[in-house]
C-alpha cells in the first residue's frame, strides 16, 4: 500500500466527487481542492492511496508555523490532520492506517479533530486528546500525537 503526495489537478478533482457523494459534506475536501487548483501542482496538502488506479482513500495534511500554533507548549511547528476519508467498500482494510502513519514518519507532531467514533482508530496510532479549551477549540475534538523521538520537553497544551 502506497501513500502518494496528489497533485492539484482536474484529474483529482473528478477522484475528488467520489468521495463527495459518498461522505459527509464537511470531509469533501472538494471545495479546498477546486479553490487551489494550479495544473500538476505538486506542493499540496492532500494525500491518498490508490488501488487499480482508483483513489480509495484520501487526507489533508496542512503544516502549522509555530507562530500558530495553539495546541503545544512551548508552541512548535507541526501538521494539522484535517480531513481523512476511505471510500465505502474499503474502510477496514488499513488503507486510513497507512495515511497516519505515512504522516507520522514525516518526524512533526500532529494535531488532528477527532470525530466521534473515531477515538479508538487514533489513540491505537498513538494520538492522546488534549484537555477541551471552548475558547481555543470551538467545539472540535482535538487530539495530538508526538513522534518518539521527540523532545519530550514539548507537551500536548493541556
Amino acid at each position: 500500500m502506497k501513500v502518494e503526495r496528489l497533485k492539484i489537478n482536474y484529474r483529482t478533482l473528478e477522484e475528488f466527487k467520489k468521495f463527495h457523494e459518498h461522505g459527509l459534506e464537511e470531509l469533501s475536501m472538494y471545495e479546498d481542492l477546486r479553490a487551489n487548483l494550479v495544473e500538476d501542482s505538486s506542493s499540496s496538502p492532500f494525500y491518498g492511496v490508490y488501488e487499480d488506479g482508483k483513489l480509495v482513500a484520501r487526507m489533508s495534511l496542512y503544516p502549522i508555523d509555530a507562530r500558530f500554533d495553539r495546541y503545544f507548549s512551548p508552541p512548535r511547528d507541526h501538521f494539522e490532520l484535517w480531513k481523512l476519508e476511505v471510500l465505502p467498500g474499503y474502510k477496514g482494510r488499513g488503507f486510513g492506517r497507512a495515511l497516519v502513519q505515512y504522516g507520522q514518519s514525516l518526524g512533526e507532531p500532529i494535531k488532528t479533530n477527532v470525530r466521534y467514533g473515531a477515538q479508538d482508530f487514533f489513540t491505537k496510532l498513538g494520538f492522546e486528546p488534549v484537555k477541551y479549551d471552548p475558547n481555543r477549540d470551538r467545539g472540535e475534538n482535538p487530539y495530538v500525537w508526538i513522534p518518539a523521538t521527540e523532545d519530550q520537553s514539548y507537551e500536548p497544551t493541556r
